[in-house]
């Protein structure tokens, strides 16, 4: 995992306090987000880990879960996420965050762990693998 946690911790509290504007793309088709939050959260291994020969877990990581409405989305998450596929691609999220009164493109790549689908929208659970400034 690669990111700057000074940008991290600005996206996060930015985040919190002001609902910025993300969105997700995915084979290069653009999805807004309508919600999303951020979190450190515990992964249950005892020690940092590869998980199954396929990617690097430690033991606590940064998560997302996003909201995206236009469920158009869904066929093209299949090959997107972490799980039985040993192949699975990284979602790309951009936000815009503003920081002593600049603002900041953030890249967020990540790897889908869930989703779950109402019927008029779709929950993504994400792990944040790298994070920059654009």
């Amino acid at each position: 995992m690669s990111f700057n946690k000074e940008l991290l911790k600005k996206l996060m509290e930015f985040n919190e306090k002001n609902s910025p504007k993300f969105t997700l793309y995915v084979n290069d088709v653009i999805y807004p987000i309508t919600s999303t939050s951020i979190t450190n959260s515990p992964i249950p291994v005892n020690e940092p880990t590869t998980r199954g020969g396929v990617y690097f877990s430690d033991k606590f990581a940064y998560k997302m879960k996003c909201i995206v409405d236009d469920l158009s989305v869904v066929p093209l998450l299949t090959k997107k996420m972490l799980g039985p596929n040993t192949e699975f691609g990284e979602l790309k999220i951009t936000t815009t965050i503003q920081s002593d009164g600049k603002s900041i493109p953030v890249e967020i790549s990540t790897n889908l762990t869930n989703s779950v689908q109402t019927p008029s929208s779709i929950e993504l659970s994400l792990i944040i693998v790298k994070l920059e400034s654009v």
